[in-house]
């Protein structure tokens, strides 16, 4: 199951994304999205989980969860549109 991490802090690494659902189940894949021009995080991201049910319990509980001063937004992901892409 892949999920989207929004409103996560500026200054945060692939690895804390990780370590927060690895408390959930396995991490099969994150994806961190960083800004070409600036190298830093746009403060979100995809996390992929093993199983539908860990990354539905991952979601329920992080949603709407405080993390370093911020509260997560945390859902399922939508798969992207096609068409052109932005640059």
């Amino acid at each position: 199951m892949k999920l989207f991490i929004g409103n996560l802090p500026y200054d945060v690494t692939e690895a804390e994304v990780l370590q927060i659902f690895r408390d959930f189940g396995e991490v099969v894949n994150t994806n961190l999205v960083i800004d070409h021009f600036s190298g830093r995080p746009k403060g979100f991201a995809f996390v992929e989980m093993s199983t539908r049910s860990e990354g539905h319990r991952a979601m329920e509980t992080l949603n709407k969860q405080e993390y370093k001063n911020r509260q997560l937004v945390c859902n399922e992901a939508q798969p992207q549109k096609k068409g052109k892409k932005r640059r």
